[in-house]
């Protein structure tokens, strides 16, 4: 992101008072904007043909970093709502959507789920790790307060709304059990997921799994050479077979581990990209949320040893990331 892209806040009050309060509609049609693709994607299966909606940050983009344009500012101010994810997820936008809140309705979808299932970080006190779309079971409870949020504008369309969730729910306890039995099948010793930050820590508590990031759950977090370092001494003593790229983080701390353990003599793969913070390209299976679970699942489970399909579970996987 440019400077010339980047708003002060200042910039972006001012452009909130220069719009519009009035939501805008058309045919009854709800205008939603969401900040990630994974929130925009859970919005467009419980809206169905009752809104539109408009992700801010596309494939490959970092939330962690993300900070609004111009154009976002004029998408979120006539909305009928926004949604954004919270647990500090958009640590960039968060003035700007307290100063927006005040005016329309603004739903942080991740906040409402219980602390006590939450992951907390060493690195962040009173914080808690918000990729918790990592495990299906745990992303279903951000259901409830999107349809709550749908239903509070538009009434009429609750009984759809609460349909279209349910339907939701279903599917993603059916991907959620098809991680489990492919990922069952990796080799205990070989259950380690080392990536380039800190997002799989819902996925390996959900899955059994050893998750390592260079980075830490914020990849405006640092990776030291001392931390590179241990992890190469780790990848040769444990002799895995595969390390993670991202599509949302430079790969470039993740080949520095597979050459630090080639020098030592040991191969380590690249097992595959991974979407992280970001779902894949808009148009493609792995641009929605179901599609981003299924590739990841997929992926890590066949490059750790497990005999699972290469097209995912419902042999759509284009293989786009």
């Amino acid at each position: 992101m440019t400077q010339d892209f980047a708003l002060s806040r200042r910039a972006v009050l001012a452009g909130i008072a220069a719009l519009t309060a009035t939501p805008v509609w058309a045919k009854g049609t709800l205008n939603i904007v969401a900040t990630t693709g994974m929130i925009a994607d859970l919005a467009r299966h419980i809206g169905g043909d009752r809104v539109t909606v408009q992700g801010l940050m596309g494939a490959g983009v970092d939330p962690h970093a993300y900070r609004q344009t111009r154009s976002d500012i004029v998408a979120m101010t006539r909305s009928d709502t926004v949604l954004w994810h919270g647990l500090y997820l958009e640590a960039q936008m968060e003035d700007v959507l307290a100063d927006l809140g005040r005016k329309r309705p603004v739903i942080a979808v991740a906040e409402s789920v219980d602390k006590d299932l939450l992951l907390s970080h060493e690195d962040y006190a009173g914080r808690y790790d918000p990729h918790i779309w990592m495990d299906p079971d745990l992303w279903v409870r951000c259901v409830p307060g999107v349809v709550a949020a749908l239903s509070d504008l538009a009434p009429d369309a609750r009984d759809l709304f609460e349909a279209n969730a349910a339907a939701f729910v279903t599917e993603a306890r059916a991907l959620g059990a098809y991680a489990r039995g492919v990922l069952e099948q990796v080799p205990a010793e070989q259950r380690v997921l080392l990536t380039a930050h800190d997002a799989f820590g819902y996925f390996g508590a959900a899955y059994d799994f050893e998750v390592m990031g260079i980075q830490g759950i914020s990849t405006e977090s640092e990776a030291g050479l001392n931390r590179i370092g241990a992890l190469v001494d780790m990848l040769v003593e444990r002799r895995l077979p595969a390390v993670f790229v991202e599509t949302s983080v430079s790969d470039r701390n993740v080949r520095a581990l597979v050459e630090g353990a080639a020098a030592q003599g040991h191969t380590t793969r690249i097992g595959g990209a991974l979407y992280s913070d970001a779902m894949g390209p808009d148009g493609t299976y792995e641009g929605t949320w179901f599609g981003m679970i299924d590739h990841n699942v997929t992926t890590i489970a066949r490059a750790l040893g497990a005999d699972a399909p290469a097209a995912g579970r419902l042999g759509k996987l284009t293989g786009s990331a």
